[in-house]
């Protein structure tokens, strides 16, 4: 194997003033340590379903409670669909949940 020590001395000085220009034109920390507006609006759309979630369940078991202590301005049918709506919006929830537990999963057995 024949190396040349010029050639090599040559593109190592290269590559190092390279990552020495890299490192200058590089974020100062603050802006790094910045939100990523991507990340803020899932967030608060998580934040939004989960309160839709807990409204619609609170309203079911109110529509229930007064379907037990006879209030006839609440029908059976009413407070069934709420109870329906309620369940379906935490089982939707509760896949969502399970999905992003398996994507961190995911990520966090990925090679470096």
């Amino acid at each position: 194997m024949n190396i040349k020590g010029q050639a090599l001395y040559a593109q190592m000085q290269s590559m190092a003033s390279q990552a020495r220009s890299v490192s200058a034109e590089m974020k100062p920390l603050q802006q790094l340590t910045e939100v990523n507006p991507s990340q803020s609006e899932f967030s608060t759309l998580f934040k939004d379903a989960l309160k839709t979630v807990n409204t619609t369940q609170v309203e079911a078991g109110e529509l229930r409670n007064r379907v037990e202590m006879g209030d006839p301005s609440v029908s059976l049918v009413q407070a069934m669909i709420a109870a329906q709506k309620s369940s379906l919006a935490f089982e939707a929830t509760v896949q969502v949940r399970n999905k992003m537990v398996e994507a961190y999963k995911d990520i966090m057995s990925m090679p470096v």
